[in-house]
């Protein structure tokens, strides 16, 4: 999973080196940004994590009782629903597409803008109908405990955004990512079709609301829309906020948020993916200590990862994204993409332990608790957006006032940088109070080994981060290229340096958690040669 998600951001970040190219941050990447959130808010509300949540666990149960009759036909009643709702609520955003643009998606943008916006939304809305089906495609694999297709579709929906990027952009500007991203839509949906033909999948063009399976499944995935709406709202008024902030707000917010996914999607993503079939199964055999066990064992795989991956991004955040200087994307893009990304990067570790701690939850198919974190996390998000941006708060002579007026930066730097803090702290609050709900359900959650990962990572991070900020004096005496790859030879040796010293650090401080991950590592390998001997 981690390899192939790998695969997935390295192709992502070449498109990001294009676009920041061509565009920077202008107003053309704002309109694509803004109008993706609401194509994107619809399958992640019907056919995204939604229903994969609610829908896995009856799946997977009518497999393992030998029901795959019915397990086909559930299938089929939930692809068949999910099709026609995403259908009609996609045909009523592209007839409101202007309303909807001009008083929810940016008002603060241009005429000009506000009609690039429209277009591109009406163009990624068939993104969204193909995804009804490709999303649901993904939780039938994965119930059948099959991740290698599920996982390389994301990458194949990314080399066909690469293919508009390269090619469209030329000559239909900004509109070729859009259609890009129809054909990687196409190309996420295609690759997982032969699995599906080996677990000879079956469809009928059924509908039938009275069906019991098909209302357990509602019911489940209910509270879990509510939860994913909360988090795709914050989004909104985030952007909408960034929209009043001036040009180039919009595509900064974008930019840092998809550079701290990288890591965020490698760990935490790739663990709570897997972890979710196990969990779930244990929760059905009633296994609390092996459930326990496994939960804490993935949240501490996730803290010694996370840590000095947020430390590190912090620190050579700067580097990494002046690697995307040029064309469009000059010096003071990435100065507030680089301000921007920090603050999401004070974030990183809460974002990948809630993949784990909210699947914990949905393992014992309660969706009800998660989502009163959510609406807590939320009310935090939005409060902190309005109060860290500045945007209310504006002095006489128009500058931006906040909390952050005293971060030496520049006024729209700290606006966007608030908006990531607020979201950061939003996600903190909600990690917190469902850790401390589960400890008192699950009578415990090995916090005492949870407490000593995290101070002796920490211990560690710092280690690698002094060694960090002391070698960068030392690369001026090196004779490298100049250029691009000369920095990007800086930001590698920098990472090389940092990973050594934080893991000869980890094991002087008697970090248990790299010796497993090593053994781990070299039983799969010794698998691997015993199965290609046999």
């Amino acid at each position: 999973m981690i390899l192939a998600f790998a695969g997935a951001k390295l192709i992502s970040l070449v498109q990001t080196v294009v676009i920041a190219q061509v565009f920077g941050l202008s107003s053309d990447y704002d309109a694509y940004v803004a109008a993706n959130g609401l194509p994107e808010l619809i399958y992640t509300l019907i056919a995204g994590g939604a229903m994969a949540h609610a829908f896995i666990p009856v799946f997977s149960g009518l497999l393992a009782r030998g029901d795959r009759h019915g397990a086909w036909r559930t299938a089929s009643l939930v692809i068949n629903s999910v099709f026609l709702v995403t259908l009609l609520l996609s045909l009523l955003t592209f007839l409101g597409a202007h309303w909807l643009t001009a008083n929810l998606v940016a008002p603060g943008f241009d005429a000009e803008a506000q009609e690039q916006t429209v277009v591109l939304m009406r163009i990624l809305l068939l993104t969204t109908l193909i995804f009804s089906i490709s999303g649901l495609c993904m939780g039938i694999l994965q119930s059948h405990n099959h991740f290698l297709l599920p996982a390389l579709a994301p990458v194949l929906y990314d080399v066909g955004i690469l293919f508009g990027v390269i090619f469209l952009i030329p000559g239909i500007g900004i509109h070729g990512i859009a259609w890009g991203a129809v054909l990687g839509a196409l190309l996420h949906l295609g690759i997982q079709v032969p699995r599906l033909l080996h677990y000879r999948a079956r469809w009928w063009p059924l509908v039938d609301p009275a069906d019991a399976r098909l209302r357990e499944i509602l019911r489940l995935m209910l509270p879990r829309i509510a939860g994913l709406g909360v988090f795709s709202l914050n989004f909104l008024v985030m952007n909408n906020i960034a929209s009043r902030l001036g040009e180039g707000s919009v595509s900064a917010l974008n930019w840092g948020w998809r550079v701290m996914q990288i890591p965020q999607t490698l760990i935490g993503t790739a663990m709570g993916t897997v972890i979710f079939p196990t969990l779930a199964a244990l929760s059905e055999l009633g296994d609390d200590d092996g459930k326990r066990d496994f939960m804490s064992g993935a949240l501490r795989f996730i803290l010694v990862a996370s840590i000095p991956a947020a430390i590190g991004l912090i620190l050579l955040g700067q580097s990494i994204v002046a690697l995307l200087e040029r064309g469009a994307f000059d010096a003071s893009a990435s100065s507030l993409v680089t301000s921007t990304l920090r603050f999401f990067a004070l974030g990183l570790v809460v974002h990948s332990v809630l993949e784990v701690v909210a699947r914990s939850y949905y393992a014992d198919k309660d969706t009800v608790t998660p989502l009163w974190a959510a609406l807590g996390g939320a009310t935090i998000n939005l409060a902190g957006a309005f109060l860290f941006s500045g945007v209310l708060l504006v002095e006489n002579n128009g500058s931006l006032a906040g909390p952050l007026a005293l971060l030496p930066l520049q006024d729209l730097d700290r606006g966007v940088a608030g908006l990531a803090l607020a979201n950061s702290l939003g996600t903190a609050f909600e990690v917190a109070v469902l850790l401390w709900i589960l400890r008192r359900r699950w009578r415990g959650i090995q916090e005492s080994a949870l407490a000593q990962t995290l101070l002796r990572t920490t211990a560690a991070s710092l280690l690698m981060a002094l060694a960090i900020v002391l070698s960068t004096p030392l690369f001026s005496l090196l004779s490298l290229p100049g250029g691009i790859v000369g920095d990007a030879l800086q930001v590698m040796l920098q990472v090389l340096i940092g990973a050594v010293v934080f893991l000869l650090s980890a094991l002087l401080l008697g970090m248990s958690e790299i010796g497993l991950l090593w053994h781990i590592w070299r039983g799969r390998r010794k698998s691997n040669g015993e199965s290609l001997g046999a």
